[in-house]
């Protein structure tokens, strides 16, 4: 048993290697986009919390600072 899988795997060593090699090679193409996708989407959402994260800023800045500026903001209509 032991001498007709010696034979086989001495015919056959080259093309099992080579497919060995090709399966591999797709699995880490594979892989890659996988994880490019992933950090695609963490780009995407890091991009999101940033502009809400600068329009609460922006919010905070045109706000009254005081209860004087609310009222005349409020007397103007601009509120």
């Amino acid at each position: 048993m032991w001498a007709i899988i010696k034979t086989w795997l001495s015919g056959n060593a080259l093309r099992l290697i080579g497919w060995s090699v090709a399966a591999l090679s797709v699995s880490a193409v594979l892989l890659g986009a996988r994880q490019a996708g992933r950090n695609a989407e963490r780009v995407d959402q890091l991009k999101k919390s940033l502009e809400i994260k600068d329009a609460q800023l922006r919010a905070t800045l045109d706000a009254p600072r005081n209860r004087g500026e609310l009222v005349d903001r409020l007397r103007n209509g601009k509120f």
